[in-house]
């Protein structure tokens, strides 16, 4: 069994000590990080390696960042799109026993017609052709993230009230279904899923206690890995802990 799961931490300073508890509860072979919002000399890189994992991270002060901690050496290690000239570190991709691994933390796009936006889209007409490539070489490959994007309606608790808002546009939930048409699967749906499936919620109006969520963290999964996979879930237990982070881990499990 291969269990791999995607996380917005939120700042691994803060997160460090949930990040920890949840590995040792959990047992994932590889666990991809957003938000880490830390450099590279500051990652507590040794906490996961006294746990007997490896781990790679490409991170800025205060903003962005990601990591991947494996129990296998990542390998082949690349820290951003081609021909995209940005310093935001928001992508992270490896090779994990076999599998490519695309962490991705995709821009929030701050509102529909904003600049903000527009780098949004222009950053995703950099991302389809990197994984176009990527998969083209792979067969195995899995991409995940915090994605910025509720792919559809029921992925928002009052899809009404965000209508044509940040994250459920059309022309962002348009990017979310290239991805899949490039031959990835969103593997939450593979599966049963309770209704009001939400992996984020704001700080702010208790959104989480009345769950007034977003489903925006998402495992992608080439074919050959989605046919083998066993499940998917949203854990929402570390969202209750002390000062947590605003986003649950995701994980799926896969028999290979």
């Amino acid at each position: 069994m291969f269990r791999i799961a995607t996380w917005n931490v939120n700042s691994i300073r803060v997160r460090l000590q949930h990040v920890l508890q949840w590995l040792e509860q959990q047992k994932p072979d590889v666990l991809a990080l957003q938000e880490t919002k830390i450099t590279d000399e500051n990652f507590p890189s040794d906490e996961f390696t006294a746990r007997d994992y490896h781990v790679v991270f490409s991170g800025q002060k205060t903003f962005n960042g990601v990591a991947i901690v494996s129990r296998w050496k990542p390998e082949n290690v690349i820290t951003s799109l081609p021909g995209l000239d940005d310093d935001q570190k928001r992508v992270l991709c490896t090779d994990i026993k076999g599998i490519k691994v695309l962490n991705l933390y995709v821009p929030n796009g701050s509102e529909v017609g904003s600049e903000k936006f527009a780098y949004k889209l222009y950053w995703f007409s950099h991302l389809h052709p990197f994984v176009a490539k990527l998969a083209a070489k792979s067969g195995k490959m899995i991409i995940l993230g915090d994605f910025n994007i509720a792919p559809e309606d029921r992925d928002v608790h009052d899809p009404d009230a965000w209508e044509g808002n940040v994250l459920v546009s059309e022309p962002e939930r348009m990017e979310f279904r290239k991805l899949l048409a490039a031959g990835f699967t969103d593997i939450f749906r593979s599966f049963e899923q309770a209704e009001n499936s939400f992996s984020w919620w704001d700080y702010r109006a208790a959104a989480f206690r009345r769950n007034r969520g977003l489903r925006i963290d998402h495992i992608l999964a080439s074919k050959v890995l989605a046919d083998k996979c066993t499940g998917c879930r949203i854990d929402k237990g570390p969202r209750k802990l002390e000062r947590p982070s605003d986003h649950a881990p995701v994980s799926a499990d896969f028999k290979i």
